[in-house]
């Protein structure tokens, strides 16, 4: 907890309407957010005060964090489940540095929050020595603005609430993003003659967003309706069941092929018969024997169409249509827009839009959806090796014993390694899978977990993560907000005790130059000592078991978790894993030299 000094001199006198930080709280109260995640600070120490000893019971409720980046990546992790944005608050310069690579995972993941940063006075004559000299800065939100949706840095309390009202707005518009506005410190302490005028906002889900024209859609309609061999790239949508449901719908109504990304989550059955097997982080070989058989292609939202279309090249033949908003919101700084795509019919709108205007289109009734078959856990999916009593753990050994000891259970699956083979655990709900971070920033996996169990907290879901062991420990801290909020949740740490996949890259050099690949671990290894990773759950009032590095004992180790999991406790479960990807995730991973 940051904690300066005291200002020397006394505040002033409350106004009549109180403070201007009062008026802040009231706005986000206003906007029905739920919560406000912080590390405490005292450039904000205004609205903290207003939020604590000013608001009734309809809040926001505040979620105390140990760092910044984990309260940035909870509200991520909640983002993902309802699609809707938490408030975030940054302690002025040197919070919004530390919360920089988690800002920056939400935005390449499109995700919605209202961040509100704060500064020392930008009145230096109103700054005390040293501390409100270094937590002040000109042009603050310059830090991140290359990966924000829109900032401001207003300078009265009127216009901090114009300027969070359109931050609030700007945030739920597609394509969704972070948002940053900055409150000084003087406006915050700043006295009310009388309450300012609240801004006219609408709360939930932005009613209002783009959409493709009508010439764009028929286009694209007449495509799909003549194709032979139509393939659906099904990425990043909503976790509406009835935006699900449409997928499937469209999917039937061209007789198409799906393919899924696991960095997207499960946005499509993958029991459907028109689901291509082997959904993963990378294209796998049966996907692109998908792709290049393929007459047309139509792009939902997808990450990195041009990418994906490379590795399955075809002629000029064939067609493709992109659903998308990337366009709209990439920058010169940051290259998450991926490669410049060439299609036939771009239709700029959300990907679930998009299949909204088709099926119209096409003249299909979207009401038909709600009855189609639902495509469960009806038949088992065999793991593809064979499955010895005892012995070392395979991550593909892990997923069949942790799907066995959940399997009457609903779960959220909300992070997986990168090795993860998709076939392992299949997916019937928009909910079954979240995807993953957005930016590849490592050690945000706890703090999504947690933001995600606490949307799901009272529902009939357990939130379940599988983190690798280099992930758990750089955000390990983040699990302390759910021991003191009382959030239940399961994280299994796929414990190779390496980071493993820069062992992957130093064999790949290793061998183009002819070097000793044996030393590739050097450097990696996260061992000598072993670090013990349930204990670090224990330590912050969770329950964590293992390390388990037999196999005869991780059905036990997993029931025992199962349970406290549903007495309400947040649990860790420490798995050894022998190192390891399979074939696909391999070949995508590194590029042969």
């Amino acid at each position: 907890m940051k904690i300066d000094a005291q200002k020397s001199e006394e505040l002033p006198p409350p106004g009549a309407a109180g403070w201007g930080s009062d008026a802040i709280a009231h706005f986000l109260r206003n906007t029905g957010i739920p919560f406000i995640a912080l590390n405490p600070g005292a450039s904000f120490r205004g609205l903290h005060d207003s939020l604590v000893n000013n608001l009734d019971a309809k809040g926001p409720g505040m979620l105390m964090c140990l760092h910044e980046e984990h309260a940035v990546a909870l509200a991520h992790g909640y983002a993902k489940v309802t699609g809707l944005p938490l408030a975030v608050a940054l302690h002025s310069n040197v919070g919004l540095m530390h919360a920089s690579m988690a800002i920056f995972n939400a935005y390449c993941d499109r995700v919605p929050m209202l961040i509100i940063g704060a500064n020392g006075p930008l009145d230096a004559a109103k700054r005390r020595p040293w501390i409100d000299w270094i937590h002040t800065s000109a042009d603050q939100p310059a830090i991140v603005r290359n990966y924000i949706k829109w900032d401001d840095t207003p300078t009265s309390v009127n216009a901090s609430l114009e300027s969070l009202a359109r931050a609030w707005d700007v945030a739920r518009s597609a394509p969704q993003g972070p948002t940053y506005v900055v409150l000084d410190a003087e406006v915050q302490e700043t006295p009310l003659s009388e309450e300012p005028l609240q801004p006219k906002i609408t709360v939930g889900l932005a009613k209002d967003q783009p959409a493709a024209s009508a010439e764009s859609v028929s286009r694209a309609a007449t495509l799909l309706s003549s194709a032979q061999d139509p393939v659906l790239l099904i990425g990043r949508g909503s976790k509406s069941l009835e935006d699900f449901q449409r997928r499937i719908l469209l999917a039937e109504e061209l007789n198409a092929r799906v393919i899924t990304d696991l960095k997207a989550g499960s946005n499509f059955p993958t029991k459907h018969p028109a689901h291509v097997p082997g959904p993963g982080f990378f294209l796998g070989e049966r996907g692109r024997e998908a792709l290049r058989s393929a007459d047309v292609v139509l792009a939902l939202d997808w990450i990195d169409v041009a990418g994906t279309l490379g590795q399955a090249p075809t002629g000029e033949s064939q067609k493709v249509i992109s659903a998308g908003l990337d366009q709209m919101i990439i920058n010169g700084w940051s290259k998450d827009h991926q490669a410049r795509a060439e299609v036939d019919v771009w239709l700029p709108t959300t990907g679930d839009y998009a299949v909204s205007q088709l099926l119209d289109a096409l003249k299909v009734d979207a009401g038909s959806a709600g009855s189609l078959k639902s495509y469960s856990n009806d038949q088992d999916v065999q793991y593809g090796g064979s499955i010895p009593k005892a012995g070392p753990i395979q991550l593909g050994q892990l997923a069949h014993a942790l799907r066995s000891s959940l399997a009457k259970e609903k779960t959220t699956l909300v992070r997986l390694p990168l090795g993860w083979n998709g076939d392992d655990w299949p997916f019937w709900d928009p909910l079954d899978f979240l995807g993953y971070d957005g930016g590849g920033g490592i050690g945000s996996g706890p703090g999504m977990t947690i933001g995600a169990a606490l949307a799901l907290k009272g529902s009939d879901r357990i939130a379940v993560s599988v983190l690798g062991d280099g992930d758990y420990m750089m955000g390990v801290q983040a699990l302390w907000t759910a021991a003191h909020d009382d959030i239940p949740f399961l994280a299994v740490v796929a414990n190779n005790r390496s980071y493993f996949n820069d062992e992957v890259h130093q064999e790949k050099v290793a061998r183009a130059r002819n070097r000793d690949v044996s030393r590739k671990g050097i450097g990696q290894r996260i061992d000598e000592p072993a670090p013990d990773l349930a204990a670090m759950a224990r330590a912050q009032g969770l329950e964590g078991l293992g390390p388990v590095s037999d196999l005869a004992d991780l059905p036990d180790a997993f029931d025992e978790a199962l349970r406290k999991v549903k007495s309400g406790r947040g649990v860790v479960v420490d798995v050894v894993v022998s190192p390891g990807y399979n074939s696909d995730m391999k070949a995508g991973l590194v590029r042969e030299p």
